[in-house]
């Protein structure tokens, strides 16, 4: 018992609804392009570049590491830092600064 589906639709050609259709598609698919942000791979830093960037020295990155303050990562003996997690802690860093 299996029954088709038919959709009948009058007042317009085969083609003309093949372009109306593709014209809608392409519209939106525009509109998805405009507001497209391709995501960007974490970029690691060094502790030394961290530390210079920062204008600290190694031993008050690893204070700020200990205090949670920055977040390392850490494959085997090196020690890197996510660019973006570094402008979230001088945001912390201010702030925690200002309450002083």
């Amino acid at each position: 018992m299996e029954q088709s589906k038919i959709t009948q639709v009058f007042g317009i050609t085969p083609s003309e609804l093949k372009e109306d259709i593709l014209k809608d598609v392409r519209a939106e698919l525009n509109i998805i392009a405009q507001n497209f942000q391709p995501v960007q791979p974490p970029e690691y830093l060094t502790r030394q570049e961290v530390a210079k960037i920062l204008k600290v020295s190694l031993v008050t990155l690893s204070d700020w590491n200990k205090k949670g303050i920055l977040k390392p990562y850490r494959l085997g003996n090196l020690i890197r830092y996510k660019t973006d997690e570094l402008d979230k802690a001088l945001v912390a860093i201010n702030t925690i600064k200002t309450k002083q």
